[in-house]
C-alpha cells in the first residue's frame, strides 16, 4: 500500500524529472507579506541563482535527491539562501528518505507557515520569516520529539559548519 508521503514524492519526482513546473504561480507568502528583507523581483534575480529564484521567490520544488545538503552531516546551521537568516540546526536534521533535507524543528521564530492548496492537496508551506522565501513544506509524519517533518528544498538553504 502506498502512503501519503510516497504518493507525494512520486508526484513531485515525476513532475521534476519531466521538467514541469511543480507549483503554479499564486499569491505567495513571499509576494504578499511584509518582511524585514525585501527586494524587487529584478533585485532578487540579481542576488540569487536561477534555481534559488525559482524555489525561494516562485515557490518551485527542486528535483529530489539532487541537493548536496542531503548528505551534510557536520554540526552547524542551515541558513536561508535569500537573506542568510539561520533557520535549522543540524541537531534537528534527520534522514527522511524523501530526497530533500528534512528537519524535525526549525530555530524558534525563524520560519512561518501558510496554507498551500496546489497539486490538489492541502499542505503547510514553510517560508523564511525574514524575507518570505519559500523553503518547502511541513508534514506531521516526522520523528519524535515533534512528530514533524520539515521537508526543505536544499537550494533554499546554505550551510555554515560550527
Amino acid at each position: 500500500m502506498i502512503n501519503r508521503r510516497q504518493l507525494g514524492i512520486g508526484v513531485l519526482s515525476i513532475a521534476g524529472l519531466a521538467g514541469l513546473r511543480v507549483l503554479a504561480p499564486q499569491e505567495t507568502a513571499a509576494k504578499a507579506g511584509k518582511f524585514e528583507v525585501t527586494y524587487t523581483p529584478a533585485e532578487w534575480k540579481e542576488r540569487l541563482t536561477p534555481a534559488q529564484y525559482y524555489i525561494l521567490r516562485e515557490e518551485g520544488t527542486e528535483r529530489p535527491f539532487t541537493s548536496p545538503l542531503n548528505k551534510e552531516k557536520r554540526a552547524g546551521t542551515f541558513h536561508c539562501a535569500g537573506c542568510n537568516q539561520p533557520l535549522f540546526s543540524s541537531k534537528t536534521k534527520f534522514e527522511s528518505g524523501t530526497g530533500w533535507p528534512s528537519f524535525w524543528a526549525p530555530i524558534e521564530g525563524k520560519v512561518e507557515q501558510a496554507r498551500d492548496t496546489s497539486l490538489g492537496m492541502v499542505r503547510q508551506e514553510v517560508h523564511c520569516s525574514r524575507c518570505g522565501g519559500h523553503l518547502g513544506h511541513v508534514f506531521n509524519d516526522g520523528p519524535k520529539p515533534t512528530g514533524l517533518r520539515y521537508c526543505i528544498n536544499g537550494v533554499a538553504l546554505t550551510f555554515e559548519a560550527a
